[in-house]
């Protein structure tokens, strides 16, 4: 018996978008009866979750092939070709061609010989296969990957080895894109990469991503809202501040790509900016739009981490009045310099402060929907009971409203982590 395949995606938002090409290049190729997995490999957790998701699936599906691609089959394919649960491996580069599905879905023949590792090096790969589709998530929200890969060598990071170095879709071609889906009725399209404000360094002239941002707001009029993902802020450029402070259009919410609050952890993870740069950062696009919002990545337990290092990431959260917290426990990730660094932190120490971290965030999340509370709002639909405001804050409505719609409305009170009207 024949179906369609089954498709699951582990990690980043890039992983998803990259989940629904690789669904349309299946299609197009008529794969059958399949399982694909595409795998995070940002933490050791990480890649043991993926093979404890294959072990389960192949439980769930004992007579159909496992694919497994993604950050984690890249950079580790042998890992993956070891576990009799998986048919094939394919890498990052591989996922994203046509003609890898088509070999694919010629059946158990071409299966049975060929290698069970198809994985290229990434370092090679010069071009992003960000036109693949037009975007994906919610009726209601798109997002338009315009960079892969980066070119920056933290100490704690694996993820330019599954990436490759950075390239970026050039202008026109995302221009393009979001034209189209305004023409399907999005109201939102998010701007998503890697390394997102290294968009342009390997396009001619070198634009820089507030360029992009500029022109797509010029050249699409009709778009009501965009959003831009994690950005490094040490690399924020002259257009991309003027955006901030003058184009309504561009949502007040950034997410940053901090990673600490102190200088010597900072250089120990080989970070481009200091606790002070992220705070200046902060302090000048508030003052050029005071409603801005701000998320943050912050690592617990770097190794070498002190209770007064580990202070100091604390302070930052309301030193940069972060609100939304995407809260890493460090984890030793073979084959990076961090993971050979002597002075590793105590598990339950790192648990203990990331909770920390977690709980900090929290409280600012609250403090945040307290102040929204009352204040009139432009809500983007994401089903009929919730939508997002600008900041990203979630609303909630007890009475259906259109999905996809940009509703305008003023929350009046507070139930969790969400708004209520």
């Amino acid at each position: 018996m024949t179906n369609t395949p089954k498709f699951t995606t582990l990690g980043c938002r890039l992983n998803a978008y990259e989940t629904e090409a690789m669904k349309e290049l299946s299609q197009q190729a008529g794969l059958q009866n399949a399982v694909v997995v595409n795998t995070c490999a940002v933490t050791a957790e990480a890649v043991r979750k993926a093979r404890q998701e294959i072990r389960k699936l192949r439980r769930e599906n004992p007579d159909a092939p496992i694919i497994v691609t993604g950050c984690a089959a890249q950079t580790e394919p042998e890992t993956f070709a070891a576990m009799e649960e998986v048919t094939q491996v394919i890498g990052n580069t591989e996922k994203m061609q046509p003609k890898t599905w088509q070999q694919i879905a010629k059946g158990p023949d071409f299966i049975g010989t060929t290698e069970k590792v198809q994985v290229d090096d990434i370092m090679s790969v010069t071009e992003t296969a960000g036109h693949l589709i037009d975007g994906f998530g919610t009726r209601s929200r798109a997002y338009v990957q315009v960079q892969n890969g980066c070119d920056h060598r933290c100490t704690f990071c694996i993820i330019p080895y599954g990436r490759g170095n950075s390239r970026s879709v050039p202008a026109g071609v995302v221009v393009d894109q979001i034209k189209r889906l305004v023409d399907k009725g999005f109201n939102e399209v998010v701007l998503t990469g890697v390394d997102l404000t290294s968009w342009g360094a390997d396009l001619p002239a070198t634009p820089k991503l507030g360029d992009l941002v500029m022109r797509i707001l010029k050249l699409v009029p009709d778009l009501p809202r965009l959003r831009i993902s994690s950005i490094d802020s040490i690399e924020v450029d002259e257009n991309l501040m003027q955006a901030i402070a003058t184009e309504s259009r561009l949502m007040p919410h950034l997410h940053l790509s901090l990673q600490h609050g102190d200088d010597l952890i900072l250089k120990r993870m080989a970070r481009r900016h200091l606790r002070d740069d992220a705070i200046r950062f902060t302090e000048e696009a508030s003052r050029l739009r005071p409603d801005m919002t701000y998320g943050a990545d912050i690592i617990a337990g770097f190794p070498t981490e002190t209770d007064a290092h580990f202070e100091n990431s604390l302070k930052l959260v309301k030193d940069c009045n972060l609100t939304w917290l995407h809260v890493f426990p460090y984890s030793k990730r073979e084959g990076t310099p961090a993971a050979r660094i002597p002075n590793q932190v105590n598990g339950t120490v790192i648990k203990d402060r990331a909770a920390r971290l977690r709980a900090a965030g929290d409280a600012q999340v609250q403090a945040h929907l307290a102040a929204q509370v009352g204040r009139t709002h432009h809500i983007l639909m994401e089903n009929p009971h919730m939508g997002r405001t600008e900041q990203f804050s979630e609303v909630t409505f007890a009475t259906p409203q259109i999905e996809g719609q940009i509703v305008t409305a003023t929350p009046t009170g507070i139930q969790g982590a969400q708004l209520t009207v």
